[in-house]
């Protein structure tokens, strides 16, 4: 009933001749199938029988055979369940197989495919699933900009949820508030419920939707709660920044603020634990009526270390901020931005990456930036803390990319450059002595490789910021990329960002499309000896989140080789 041959190598095509023989045959090779007519027309209303009886137009070569533009590899199970009415799915991808059955129309194919993907698909997910936020309540318009504060309450639950009520100051700024009242949006949003950015900070997590933003809390006896809403806004948010604790300040427990943005416009919320607060949010300048800033030229990235706010300009300069010490200077209208380096080739700096090396004497710490240019050109400069007026001296140069450098991170083990062609992925190991970068034997490469990501085109699939590929995790441990390789998936791969390694995947538990991610680490408990632990945070189509345990899959990547494989796709 059926045979098959393999000539040359390749992938791509088939064709039906008149000795009822189907052939793949690709620019480089061919495969053929024999079977009979009754084998692939016992499903009605499929592909073959409306190929077979004429309700599709065909092109055939000289021997009359018929040509098909699929996969041959994925056409081998179909063909044998079409003999045999026998499905063997451990050693195929269901999906793609359960696509192809789709395609040729094969229905009982597509039942028993996905049979087997719900019994492979568990709603409580896998070892590392650990939570599910459901989506939250749409909140309503509000006008009045500055009556937020309030209990409020989750539709869909039980009960009222422990909230913080949140203020507002009423001295905002002319421009400020033009923007959360003006109509910018002239029409529908497209999926406005969809999660579109999600980060963190401590025990917080802020999660953006189109036009709102929601704030959670974990804590160890109660899980995660959701503490704040914020009203529904009149533009669409494309960042989101959240803080929640502010380390040795004098704010106590006032010191958690999330601030949303879109365009120039940015919208900032202090949450308060009990509603009385009134200081104002901002460095907005209720005498002089004007933002306390400073121009620059256009700034292309950014990073911080310690107290500094380093700024990488389109001229090629470096440039960096105390933060502390801006009061003292605030009557002058002056921010203190000081240019600390400028590139020999004057390119624009595209990525930069800050490591402040432990203090090591009462002189301070070495300041180690990693930076990327337009031109693909990746550096280091140091600056020693005993030569702080010479400025920083230029290290080491890297010249391994033809695009531009899209990200950057130096670390205690690695140096990791990532560029534009295709997320291109170049990593070296760094050597180092009591804790200083070492020119012996110096930066050393490590491995090249891909992250290949493709880009959503039509916005159901997030937003560039709430996907970024990493790395995530602290300088002083082992980082990871998250890869998402197609734009509709539910589909998460996780990869060692020194190697490109994988180390798990993950796969939302409701089956909806992945449309935000982020990675972060939760505080642990207050007992003696408990760490924090990381989580991958994933937002979805649906407005949902879904929070996986990397520490467990580190571990468990740990006791065992991890794969020899890169990932979902690589090159």
């Amino acid at each position: 009933d059926a045979a098959a041959s393999l000539r040359g190598s390749g992938a791509a095509e088939a064709h039906w001749s008149p000795r009822t023989t189907m052939d793949f045959f690709p620019s480089f090779w061919l495969k053929v199938f024999s079977t009979s007519r009754q084998t692939l027309t016992w499903v009605p209303d499929s592909f073959f029988s409306s190929l077979l009886s004429g309700r599709i137009s065909t092109l055939k070569d000289e021997t009359g055979a018929i040509f098909i533009d699929r996969d041959p590899s994925l056409f081998a199970p179909i063909l044998n369940f079409l003999r045999t009415k026998e499905l063997h799915p451990r050693s195929i991808d269901v999906h793609l197989l359960m696509h192809e059955a789709e395609f040729y129309g094969i229905t009982p194919l597509v039942r028993k495919l996905q049979l087997c993907d719900e019994l492979d698909r568990s709603s409580c997910g896998n070892v590392l699933f650990n939570g599910y936020l459901p989506p939250p309540v749409y909140p309503v318009k509000r006008r009045n900009r500055h009556s937020v504060a309030g209990p409020q309450f989750m539709g869909g639950r039980a009960g009222p949820v422990e909230r913080a009520p949140v203020r507002r100051s009423n001295t905002m700024p002319p421009n400020l508030g033009k923007a959360a009242i003006e109509e910018r949006v002239t029409g529908p949003i497209a999926d406005p419920g969809m999660v579109r950015i999600i980060c963190g900070h401590h025990n917080w997590i802020a999660v953006a939707y189109a036009q709102f933003v929601v704030c959670y809390r974990v804590k160890e006896s109660s899980g995660w709660q959701q503490v704040f809403t914020s009203p529904r806004l009149d533009w669409v948010i494309d960042r989101v920044a959240l803080n929640a604790k502010v380390m040795g300040g004098s704010l106590g427990d006032n010191d958690k603020m999330v601030a949303v943005a879109s365009g120039t416009e940015i919208i900032l919320w202090a949450i308060c634990p009990d509603g009385n607060g009134n200081e104002i949010v901002g460095v907005w300048n209720a005498v002089t009526k004007h933002w306390q800033n400073q121009d620059v030229v256009p700034i292309n990235s950014y990073d911080t270390a310690g107290s500094f706010l380093i700024l990488g300009c389109n001229n090629g300069s470096i440039y960096y901020i105390d933060v502390q010490k801006f009061p003292l200077r605030m009557k002058d209208n002056d921010l203190l931005v000081t240019e600390l380096y400028r590139d020999p080739s004057e390119d624009a700096i595209t990525a930069l990456s800050v490591y402040l090396t432990p203090k090591t004497s009462d002189s301070g710490n070495w300041i180690e930036i990693a930076y990327g240019t337009s031109s693909g050109t990746v550096r280091v400069i140091v600056q020693h803390p005993e030569t702080v007026g010479s400025g920083p001296q230029l290290f080491q140069t890297f010249s391994v990319h033809r695009s531009p450098v899209t990200k950057i991170m130096l670390s205690e083990k690695h140096l990791i450059s990532v560029c534009a062609d295709n997320n291109h992925v170049r990593t070296w190991t760094v050597t180092r002595f009591r804790g200083m970068i070492s020119t012996q034997p110096g930066s050393t490469p490590l491995t090249s490789f891909k992250i290949l990501s493709l880009d959503d085109i039509d916005g159901h699939g997030g937003c560039a910021a709430g996907t970024e590929i990493g790395p995530y995790g602290e300088r002083d441990e082992q980082q990871v990329f998250i890869q998402r390789v197609v734009p509709d998936t539910d589909k998460l791969y996780v990869r060692l960002s020194s190697n490109g390694k994988r180390v798990c995947e993950v796969r939302s538990v409701d089956g909806t499309s992945i449309t935000a991610f982020v990675v972060h680490e939760c505080e642990g408990s207050s007992r003696i000896g408990s760490r924090p632990r990381r989580y991958l945070f994933s937002g979805h189509s649906n407005g949902s989140i879904q929070m996986w345990d990397l520490t467990t899959a580190m571990e468990i990547a740990g006791k065992v080789d991890i794969k020899g494989e890169s990932g979902g796709i690589n090159e």
